[in-house]
This record gives C-alpha cells, structure tokens and sequence, in this order.
C-alpha cells in the first residue's frame, strides 16, 4: 500500500475545443489525455484513483477503467466536483493528490516531490503545485511568507497590484493529507459571486485551522491546460519533444528529430536509424538494428531486428515483420506475416498474408484479399519467388520454392517446387500500328 489516491476531475464538456467528444478524450500521440495521465499516476502505484465525470460521460468512464468514476451532478466548481469524490474516500487515510484531466503532461517526479513534501511534516495539510511562467497572464497567484509555506492562493480577478506582481502561478494540482480533507471540503462555501465552491479556498481554510500549506515548483511545460485544439497541438510538441529526446538517449538515431513523430506506447530497439518524415501510430515495436527509411507510416505494427523499411512504406496494423525483412519503397502491408528475410522491394501491397521465409516479392505484386463482402488470405511459401505484376487472387497458396512468373494472376495452389505462368497468348499484327496512324490522319485533312 503507498497510501496515495488520485482524484481526477474529468467533467469538462470542453466548450471552446468546438467538439462534442468530451475535453478529456481528446488525444495527443494517439492516447486520450486522461489515459496519459493515469498511465503518469500508476507509476506512483496509488491505492486509488478515482475520475470525476460529469452526467453522460459513458465514454470517459469506459476510457479510465478500471478507474472509480464519480459523477458530479451540476458544475458548481472545482471544490464541489472534489467533494463528489469523497464518498469514496471514507475509509482513507493516506494522501489524496487532485489533478486535473485536461493537464496531461504532469510527470511522475513533480507528483513524487509534492507527495514527499506534504509528508516531511505531518503538519502540512496541503501541498499545492506551482509554477513561474514567463507570462503570468491571469493565473491564480500563490502568495508566500518568508519562510516559504503557502498562506494564500489570489485570483487574478481578486489581485492587488503587489500580487499581480508575483510571478508563482497556481497550477491547481494538490496533495492533500487524507484525514483532513474531508474537514477542509466541508468548510468551503459558495459565497462568491458565480456561487461556486472553489478548491483554492482550501488553502485559507487549513490555515485558519493552524494547519502548514506548502508549495512545489514544476515546470511550465508539464503544466500546460489544454482548453482549445492551440493547446491541444501545444501539448502534442511537448510531449512529442520529450519522446524525441527519450529515443536519443535510449541509442536511437533520429535523423532529423523535429519530423519524426511517436505514439505514447512506441517501443524502440538499440541502435535503429529513422530517417526524416517517419510517422508512428499507437501499437509500434521496433526491434534492434532496424532502418526505417524516410515518408513511412508505421501502426499496430511490430518490426524485427535488421529489417529495412521504407522509404515510403505503409505498415497498418496486424502487419508482422521478422528480423531481416525489407520492405521497401510504396509497399504496403496489412495484416500479414512476413518471415525472417524475405522481401517486398517496391510496389506491392500484401494483405491478410503469409510470405514464408527468403521469399522473394516482385514489384507490383497485389494479394486480392476482399471479393466485396469478405477477406481471404494468401499463404507464400518459404524461398518462394513471385514475378513482377502478379495478382494473387485469395484463398490461394504458393508453395514453397515455387516460382510464379511475372504478370500472373493466381487463382488456385502453386505446387511446392513448381513454376506457374498464367498469360494469355500474345498477338502481334506486323505494320498495324503504321496503317493505324496513316488512317487517323487522312480522317484530319
């Protein structure tokens, strides 16, 4: 038990996103914002993590489980959408961290500093997370003694010019001592002018009590609110910024860093080589050696070691690639297996397939999957060889060695061993093309 549970307030409709998907689903690097958050808080293996929603929000209780989900029954603030939470705390007696949904690039560190702040004293009721932007715009202001303990959080609207001067801004991340919240939640009050309750009123209410509030400093990156889709593309370069970098020094070359973009469950080998423009969908793993060559698109994909890929290459998901396979220029792949060192150079595109091992595929070779209503799959020996501008025409199944000779269409097995041509038979007519272009010039005079 770490004695630590998570209140996520989650409730936003998210307005000025102009979106009917709740704020909180919306995703960056392929994962809901909410998710990247709980995937932050599990580090911290918390004994509870409870997803406050607002009435309807079936697809954000269905995107947090096994998460406990809290509805709260009318926006009426930030304190009211905490205390919707605390039935489920009764019997807690640990620390509560209130984070918030829409604040996705919170790390695992800052929560850590603030869980172990809140604990240095056992007089410290409140921890609250701040931060210094470089433009304090109209956040909350945190107000400080000279011994550096938290004695009040200003809103901007409430302000005097001293405290507009300050430049510690409320982030309204809080550890909270658990047998105290409950007290503390109870004596905020609504009396204000929209008759909210307010989390921020907190801070005051725990000092009148005689209790510490104290403050942890995080960065302004990691505390960036997404509101609107500038946000939302904001957090996305951050965050893709700090996978980059994690790539890097995880013994990955990146060509050019700024155009290569991850998925938050990307998994990279030692030493891979991605060149520019390559783009990663969620479910990717990469294994080592591999060379992934520029303009490619990788998802639900998983890539063995020493295989080439690209430049120009599809991978969708299902697509199963064993070490030493090349898959090269305009080749696209969709659930199909492709064995240790075979070879689709350019070209082509293989679905719902097996290609054996060291088989070889010709340019323009196409496994006709879908016949209009349903998928069908095509099985490619091991060392089979299939000429250029083959169609292979599924259920079909080439055997192993079998050579299929350029411009075929495949409709029945291929004998182990065998050489299949399918043509038809060529005409040449001798001077037809010169009567043809005599004629269509008398037609013009």
């Amino acid at each position: 038990m770490t004695d630590i549970a998570t209140v996520i307030l989650a409730a936003g409709a998210g307005t000025r996103m102009r979106s009917k998907k709740p704020k909180v689903l919306h995703q960056i690097a392929g994962r809901a914002m909410v998710s990247h958050l709980l995937d932050t808080v599990s580090a911290l293996e918390p004994d509870l993590n409870i997803v406050v929603v607002a009435p309807g929000m079936d697809d954000v209780c269905e995107e947090v489980a096994p998460a406990v989900t809290a509805v709260q029954i009318e926006a009426l603030g930030t304190g009211h959408a905490v205390a919707s939470a605390l039935p489920n705390l009764k019997e807690f007696q640990g620390d509560v961290l209130v984070l918030y949904g829409d604040t996705p690039l919170i790390t695992k560190e800052t929560l850590q500093r603030m869980i172990d702040m809140r604990r240095e004293d056992d007089g410290t009721a409140v921890v609250v997370l701040g931060f210094e932007p470089d433009d304090p715009l109209e956040y909350g202001r945190l107000v400080t003694n000279p011994a550096g303990d938290l004695e009040a959080i200003v809103e901007f609207a409430d302000a005097s010019e001293a405290e507009k001067a300050i430049g510690l801004c409320n982030s309204g991340v809080m550890a909270i001592k658990g047998t105290l919240i409950q007290d503390l939640m109870d004596a905020i009050d609504n009396d204000n002018a929209k008759n909210e309750y307010y989390l921020t009123d907190i801070v005051e209410i725990a000092r009148t009590k005689g209790h510490v509030c104290k403050v942890v400093k995080g960065a302004e990156s990691e505390l960036l609110g997404v509101n609107n889709r500038m946000q939302l593309a904001e957090a996305e370069a951050i965050a893709q910024k700090r996978w980059r970098h994690a790539a890097m020094a995880g013994g990955v070359t990146l060509i050019d860093p700024d155009s290569v973009f991850f998925s938050a469950d990307t998994t990279l080998g030692r030493d891979v080589v991605i060149e520019p423009n390559v783009f990663f969908g969620p479910g990717v793993r990469i294994g080592d050696d591999v060379r992934i060559k520029a303009n490619s698109h990788i998802e639900g994909t998983s890539v063995g070691d020493g295989a080439q890929i690209g430049p120009f290459a599809r991978l969708r998901p299902g697509a199963d690639i064993a070490d030493d396979v090349k898959i090269g220029n305009f080749v696209e792949v969709k659930k199909a297996t492709l064995e240790k060192g075979a070879k689709v150079s350019h070209l082509s595109y293989i679905g719902d397939a097996r290609i054996g091992e060291e088989a070889n595929i010709g340019a323009g070779t196409i496994t006709c999957n879908y016949d209009g209503y349903d998928k069908f799959k095509t099985d490619i020996g091991a060392g089979a060889f299939i000429g250029s501008n083959t169609a292979l025409v599924a259920p079909v199944t080439v055997g192993d060695g079998a050579i299929v000779g350029a411009g075929s269409t495949v409709t029945r097995t291929v004998d182990k061993d065998a050489l299949m041509v399918e043509r038809s038979t060529e005409v040449q007519k001798h001077g037809w093309a010169e009567r043809f272009r005599a004629m269509k010039a008398k037609l013009k005079k």
